[in-house]
């Protein structure tokens, strides 16, 4: 280690004495043969969460300014004086906006809760949050679906952007996106009458005794058990506990081939059927997820689970004949040409 400094010592000394650039070209060759026969000694790049900080300072980004209201309030003399004194802005009358956030983070723990925590403290309800694993090593991406003022969530988005294990948050929000969700659906195919029964008996057995001994939750007791008996009442002929097994098992084929076919309609399918249920999947657009439930709602949906949006970013489509002509316009200026 002292005969290495001491080289050192001696090629700065040479290289700041030296006034010959013949001499100093020897010495820079002598520096690439020395990195070139001594790779060990060059730094290696370690990932690691101050990459993303690291990348973020060589690539600095000036943000678009943060968007304004269209209108400005009028003020008048008392409205500015009570404003001032007891902090009291005029609320914004835009309703919340959807928003769609692409995080590209570390892949580290601790980095989900510090955004979920970024989130909750400036008062956001995450609708969605899904994150994942990349093609690309120690790198995962998050899309979060939020819904918030335009301003607010902009404020969000640098606040998030300045976390060291962040390396870009991304709003497409505005953006032709390609969005899907995933649905796992339990339905059930003994029909609407017995899925009305069960949560008619689940009400009964979630009642609080404290409540039978008051007079009042009696009467609305009574009110609200003559109204289930009247409805009852109406399809008790079809009620499947009264047809015979062969009836009763045509039923069931006939209410499972209704959900099958509902479900190809949208672009599922059918995962596993069981004696009183089946669980169907949809791969779509959460609009159309939340069609296909409320299609799907009166055969009784035991339980349901969704993934949360993904979303990509639409590519541009462009034709070959549209570069030609673009290459054209920008040669040929059509304000130099002579008139006809």
């Amino acid at each position: 280690m002292a005969s290495k400094a001491l080289c050192r010592g001696q090629l700065r000394r040479a290289w700041t004495a030296s006034e010959n650039p013949c001499q100093r070209l020897s010495l820079k060759s002598y520096h690439l043969h020395h990195q070139r026969y001594h790779p060990q000694q060059q730094i290696r790049r370690s990932s690691s969460s101050t990459s993303a900080l690291a990348y973020k300072a060589l690539h600095r980004r000036s943000p678009p300014p943060l968007p304004v209201s269209d209108t400005s309030p009028q003020w008048s003399a008392p409205a500015a004086v009570s404003s001032i004194l007891y902090e009291t802005p005029v609320p914004s009358t835009k309703p919340p906006k959807r928003h769609v956030l692409n995080c590209l983070v570390q892949n580290e723990p601790g980095v989900l809760s510090r955004i979920s925590g970024i989130l909750a403290a400036r008062g956001f309800n995450i609708d969605s949050l899904v994150v994942c694993n990349t093609e690309v090593e120690d790198l995962s991406r998050m899309t979060i679906v939020l819904r918030g003022l335009d301003g607010v969530v902009e404020q969000a988005r640098r606040q998030l952007d300045d976390l060291v294990p962040v390396w870009a948050v991304l709003d497409y929000t505005d953006s032709a996106l390609v969005q899907r969700e995933l649905l796992l659906a339990k339905v059930s195919i003994l029909g609407p009458e017995v899925f009305e029964e069960l949560l008619q008996h689940h009400q009964e057995m979630s009642t609080p005794e404290s409540d039978t001994n008051n007079p009042s939750s009696d009467e609305a007791q009574h009110r609200e058990m003559h109204k289930v008996d009247g409805s009852l009442s109406e399809i008790a002929d079809y009620h499947p506990n009264r047809l015979a097994a062969s009836e009763a098992l045509r039923h069931k084929h006939e209410h499972l081939e209704a959900i099958t076919h509902l479900t190809h309609q949208f672009g599922g399918k059918v995962l596993d059927i069981s004696t009183n249920n089946c669980i169907v999947e949809l791969s779509a657009k959460p609009s159309r997820i939340n069609s296909f439930l409320k299609l799907i709602s009166p055969f009784g949906i035991l339980e349901s689970t969704r993934t949360g949006l993904m979303a990509l970013p639409r590519s541009p489509l462009t034709s070959p004949a549209e570069e030609v002509e673009k290459e054209a316009a920008d040669i040929v200026d059509t304000s130099t040409l002579p008139p006809g």
